[in-house]
């Protein structure tokens, strides 16, 4: 999506373990979840002001009422909806994802979609399925869903775009 747009990409995840020098289910483990939280939260508020280019996002970043408010005051938020299965699909095999470290993660993932949809949907500017439609047609529809609210999606723009990403 950023480069289609010409503008910088940034994964806050990879932000959140350069800053800790480690993984992030490293630091899980040894300081649990609460205070990844303020850590992620700390790196959100950091980019939601200075980044301009897209942003993703952690699936639990809406977990915090400061990083919905930021991330949608500060920029455009696309909620890219998958279905706890396809979430699955993708997932399955990635152990660096201490939330899904459990005997049911489909379960899990369902569990997680239920709770989180509706902060995502607060958040967001704009919700995309990603079911169906190719990854070329689906960033089209972001991008004149962007270009009609007034978002100037020209490379030349300074105003962060911020993609909100599930995981």
């Amino acid at each position: 999506m950023g480069r289609r747009l010409g503008l910088p990409f940034l994964d806050s995840d990879n932000v959140i373990e350069q800053r800790l020098g480690c993984t992030i289910r490293e630091f899980f483990e040894r300081e649990g979840e609460e205070r990844f939280r303020d850590i992620e939260q700390s790196v959100i508020d950091d980019l939601s002001k200075y980044h301009h280019g897209v942003l993703s996002t952690g699936g639990g970043s809406v977990l915090r009422e400061a990083n919905r408010r930021h991330l949608h005051d500060r920029g455009k938020v696309v909620y890219l909806r998958s279905s706890p299965e396809e979430v699955f699909r993708r997932l399955q095999h990635d152990l660096q994802r201490p939330l899904l470290q459990v005997n049911d993660p489909l379960e899990k993932l369902r569990a997680l979609l239920n709770a989180r949809d509706p902060l995502y949907r607060e958040t967001a500017h704009h919700v995309f399925e990603t079911g169906r439609p190719s990854i070329s047609k689906l960033i089209n529809a972001i991008i004149e869903a962007l270009d009609l609210s007034g978002f100037d999606t020209h490379p030349s723009s300074s105003s962060p775009a911020q993609n909100l990403n599930r995981s």
